[in-house]
């Protein structure tokens, strides 16, 4: 496994290396002769002058090999122009190991706005081992006292050119009927913009995302910014409604028309007309209600049962599925020309764990919500969250996506007797995922006479504990590693990617 120190350099380096009778050998020099790297990253913002010859010197001192990436800045101090450099040397250096790395962040070298950026992103998106230097105390792990990531990360993300992107996106202003959509991250950003750019259309649109990732709240955001907002948004839960009765819910009947239809009634198209209709989880209609609604959106017409009239409807049909429906199609389970009818515009909503920087804004915000609702609750206290209990929340799976979040916030909340939810708070309101129950047992008795899936089989097993630790751990990789007997929490990661658990 590579051991990569990443640092900026600073005046201090400089300075050192061409007169260190005062102030010694420097940040960078100290480090690299107490301790062996298999390399050296150095960032620089300097003129390459200052770069070129600090480089030559460095090399003097180290048989390691040496990376010197030249990052313009418009000031040392700004947040968010070294967060973004940051972030890219440290994703080229991961894309050049394809192996296991150990990273290591100096904060000696450079600004203090430098060194609270490496502090953040060793506590977040790139777990390190966290470096600092001095002539007094020489070289020695930096230890953080408590979790700055989950308090102190600054909207580094949020671009300062808001206006010029919305102008590019053909946007006048913030679309208000999207607000309810809270985010900040570009993953999350960019699929705002598509349902903008498809809401003023009358085409279908089919929603796809796992449980929870907020398919209804972008639906009804398409149909508040489009022309048919003042028109009814009806929505209809496929997978709630009895088989024998879809029909009738989605056309209506007439008296007498099947036992126990004691009157007329209308269905949920026809309620409709002009508005949009929301076919939640449209991957649960049974295959005869397919066609009818195939024929629907084919000839705009319905026809409610028990008559052989029909009436013109015009909807604009909104769908949504937690499951994978080009798949369905191709098991046979989906029919395809309904799918293709369905799937003009395709908007898939990214699961909570892919939207970098947005847990922590959710968590503001709905802790924000639930003490503004609380306030007329007899005995409510307005609460707050300790900076590691937020912690334990980022580093959480949060399978049941945004909604499982929002849960998890009310339940800590009205159970938490004091004003801050502290770690124990969180813990307790946090479901416990039950282990997957077709068993590591099973899997390992399993017989290999008619043939097996070797690396299904390995999956399946690593994927099995790698849950277990980090759930029994509460989510701390570093003691996780341990228990699962793997070398640091980096490698722990880099098995987690590996198994798409992070």
């Amino acid at each position: 496994m590579n051991t990569i120190l990443a640092c900026w350099i600073g005046f201090t380096d400089i300075k050192a290396s061409k007169d260190n009778s005062d102030i010694g050998l420097g940040p960078i020099a100290q480090a690299v002769a107490s301790r062996e790297y298999d390399e050296i990253c150095l960032i620089s913002d300097l003129q390459s002058g200052d770069t070129e010859s600090y480089t030559q010197w460095i090399k003097s001192k180290t048989k390691s090999p040496i990376k010197v990436y030249q990052e313009k800045l418009s000031g040392p101090t700004v947040f968010s122009e070294i967060y973004e450099s940051a972030v890219r040397v440290v994703e080229d250096i991961k894309k050049r190991h394809k192996e296991d790395i150990n990273l290591t962040f100096h904060i000696s070298p450079g600004t203090p706005h430098m060194a609270a950026v490496w502090i953040i992103l060793s506590k977040t998106r790139f777990p390190a081992e966290i470096i600092e230097s001095s002539l007094k105390y020489g070289v020695r792990t930096a230890s953080i006292p408590f979790d700055i990531s989950a308090d102190f990360i600054p909207d580094l993300l949020r671009k300062s050119d808001r206006n010029l992107e919305r102008i590019a996106a053909g946007f006048s202003s913030d679309a208000q009927e999207f607000s309810d959509i809270i985010h900040r991250s570009d993953t999350m950003t960019r699929v705002v913009v598509k349902a903008r750019r498809i809401a003023p259309r009358s085409i279908p649109v089919l929603i796809e995302g796992e449980s929870g990732t907020g398919k209804e709240l972008f639906a009804r955001a398409i149909h508040k910014a489009s022309p048919r907002k003042e028109k009814p948004f009806v929505a209809i839960n496929c997978g709630a409604i009895p088989v024998e009765l879809v029909e009738s819910e989605f056309f209506g009947h007439e008296k007498g028309a099947f036992t126990g239809a004691s009157s007329s009634r209308i269905g949920h198209f026809e309620a409709a007309h002009e508005g949009t209709v929301f076919l939640d989880e449209i991957g649960e209609l049974p295959k005869d209600m397919q066609v009818k609604l195939l024929r629907i959106l084919q000839e705009g017409e319905v026809k409610k049962i028990g008559t052989t009239i029909t009436r013109k409807v015009d909807v604009r049909v909104i769908a949504a599925t937690n499951r994978n429906l080009i798949e369905e199609v191709a098991a046979g389970s989906f029919r395809n020309d309904l799918f293709y009818r369905l799937a003009v515009a395709v908007i898939k909503l990214p699961p909570l764990r892919e939207r970098q920087g947005d847990i922590s804004l959710l968590i503001d915000q709905f802790l924000s919500r639930i003490n503004q609702e609380g306030v007329n609750e007899p005995g409510y206290r307005h609460k707050k969250i300790s900076a590691s209990a937020k912690n334990i929340m980022l580093q959480h799976a949060w399978p049941g996506n945004v909604r499982e979040l929002q849960n998890t916030l009310t339940r800590a909340a009205v159970w938490s007797l004091d004003e801050v939810l502290d770690d124990e708070d969180i813990r307790e309101a946090l479901l416990q995922v039950p282990e997957r129950g077709h068993g590591v047992e099973n899997i390992l008795n399993r017989s290999i006479e008619q043939g097996l899936d070797l690396p299904q089989v390995i999956k399946t097993v690593a994927v099995h504990y790698l849950e277990r630790g980090l759930s029994e751990c509460h989510g701390n990789k570093t003691q996780a590693a341990k228990k699962l007997g793997l070398t640091s929490y980096q490698t722990l990661s880099n098995w987690l990617k590996k198994y798409g658990l992070e």
